[in-house]
This record gives C-alpha cells, structure tokens and sequence, in this order.
C-alpha cells in the first residue's frame, strides 16, 4: 500500500456496492440515497437472497442518477464474499460500502471525499450511523476488539470502575463524538469509503466471516498493512435496523462464531490459550441466553401476549418508502 496524497477535481468517481438479503422496503429508499449523490458514478447491487420482484421494485423506483448493476444468482455467500464480488466488478476510483437499510444524507458523498483530500493514502474512512431521531448508533466507532475488552464485555466488569483505563469498552457511541475527522481504531461495515487499491492491496474481506466481524477483521489487518482508520462526524448515514427478515438467532450465531475466529486469527500469541477458551465460553454462554429468550419470546407471541420481533423496525423502513414515494 503506497503512501500519497489524494486530490479529488472530478466526479464521479465513487463505485457504491450494495450487499442485500431479504432488506425489505427501506432497499428503494437506501438506492435512491445513492443516486442523489453526484460523485457516485455506478452502484453494484448483490442480490445474496430477497422476495421476488423486490430488488427490481427497488431498482425501478427511482432511475436517476447513477446506473445499478445487479449481480445475482450466486445464492446466499455471505456478506464479505457479497463485498469482494462487488469490488471485483467495480470501475471506478474509490468504493463505498454501503447497507441496504441505510439513507445517505444529500451531500455526503461529496464531504467524504472532500474530508479524504487532507487524508495521506491508504485511508479507509466510516460515516457516523444514527437512528432515525439523530442519535449516534452503537458501532459507529468502536475500539480495537481484543479477548480482554471482549472479557470486559460478557462479563461486564465495566460496571466496576467504567472509567478505569483497563476496563474500556468496545464501543464508543456513548463518549463525545469528535467534531470532525478523528483517528478511530475500528468503523462500521455498514458504511465504510476507501480506495479501491487499497482495498485489493490486503486481499479485501476476509470471507472465512460469512455475517459480521468481518468489518472488525479488516480494520484490524488494514492498520497492520500501514492504514490508518478514520470515523466521519461530518456525515450522519440513518441506519435502519431490524428491517431484513434474516433469522436474528442465527445473526447472532455466526457473530458469535466470527469473534471466535477473530481472537484465534489474531490473539494466539499474545493470550494464553487457557484464557481464549475462557472467553469462547462465556460468548457461548452469552449467546445461549439469547437464545433462551428468543425461544421464550416466540412462545409468548405464539400465544399472543406480545407482538413480533422486527415489526418496528419494519414498519419505520415502510414509513421512509412511503415518504419517499410521495414526494
């Protein structure tokens, strides 16, 4: 990776890449977004998987501004692979993961291109993701993950001294946002901007990671190869969630697994194995109880005593399709 400058004169020069699996309505909204944004030249949509007619709907909603390449066919292969697949089939300078259920504000492509232009390459930057009401989002930026800070978490040993260096937690959502482009250890996958050499030169994602930690992965490896990681408070992406169908004990399965894989990629020779086991169990553990409350909370709805998970976040990505449709 070659450490330069940037200068950014022309658009477009953004390749937007788009991973969907069953999104829902918000899709149309999230593609639109991008179309506004001028310096976006194509959008690369990877169907892994969605109702039939959705992608084309939202495709077909909106035709201006950027055209949308839809590559399709190759079933469900994960996120990281959906994100290497559509780097490999992008044309332009600098690549823009984006998610299905996110909005990017208007002008945002712009201002990170401009933020990039003061940025010595390889930089990888990431956008602050808020809830619809504005408030910054767990993940946007987050710290380096290790097994301790991992330790910290399922343990909760936060609560003994929060502000005690050693038990520091994972993400930073809670801390004072920076007022402009800060140094920050890892972003999210849910919107992250690079160059597209950049992201070749370290081989992109790491597809042993089929749903998330992959971001985690990669903000790791791309500071080991000489980059430096960047989080953005200058542009708010609105982050949906709970919009896709996709089986939430299952998310958090392989999010359970991916850690695991990340520590023992990583973390062997700086943990004692012993104490990697300790924290592979007490992520187990922690998943099991999910899982037990999902288990409970399936019962309680089969018997009508409480309503199904996702319909918020359903109904609010419907509510921003309507909006959008009235305009």
């Amino acid at each position: 990776m070659n450490g330069r400058g940037v200068s950014m004169l022309t658009a477009p020069k953004i390749t937007a890449i788009v991973i969907s699996y069953f999104t829902g309505p918000v899709l149309a909204r999230s593609i639109a977004s991008l179309r506004e944004q001028a310096e976006i030249g194509e959008i690369i949509l990877i169907d892994n998987g969605n109702f039939a007619g959705a992608v084309a709907a939202a495709v077909e909603e909106n035709t201006v501004g950027a055209p949308v390449q839809v590559i399709s066919g190759q079933g469900n292969i994960g996120f990281a692979a959906a994100c290497n697949l559509g780097a490999a089939s992008a044309r332009h300078e600098y690549l823009l993961f984006f998610n299905p259920d996110a909005v990017m504000p208007a002008g945002g492509a712009e201002r990170m291109l401009k933020d990039a232009e003061s940025l010595t390459r390889p930089w990888l930057m990431g956008a602050k993701l808020v809830d619809p009401d504005g408030t910054e989002q767990q993940g946007s930026r987050r710290e380096t993950l290790t097994p301790w800070r991992a330790f910290v978490e399922a343990s909760r040993l936060y609560k003994l001294a929060p502000h005690h260096p050693y038990f520091r937690r994972f993400n930073l959502h809670a801390q004072e946002c920076p007022q402009d482009v800060a140094p920050t250890p890892t972003i999210s996958g849910a919107c992250f901007f690079l160059h597209r050499e950049d992201y070749a030169a370290i081989d992109g994602m790491d597809e042993r990671y089929f749903l998330h930690v992959e971001d985690v992965d990669f903000c790791l490896r791309f500071a080991n190869a000489g980059g430096a990681v960047y989080f953005n408070p200058n542009v708010s992406v609105i982050h949906f969630k709970s919009s896709s169908r996709a089986n939430p004990v299952k998310i958090e399965a392989r999010k359970t697994a991916g850690v695991i894989r990340y520590f023992s990629t990583h973390f062997t020779d700086a943990y004692p194995q012993p104490f990697l086991w300790l924290v592979a169990g007490l992520l187990w553990l922690s998943f099991g109880l999910l899982f037990v409350r999902r288990a409970v909370g399936k019962i309680l709805r089969l018997a009508g005593i409480c309503a199904r998970t996702g319909v918020h976040g359903i109904a609010r990505a419907r509510a921003i399709s309507a909006r959008r449709s009235s305009r």
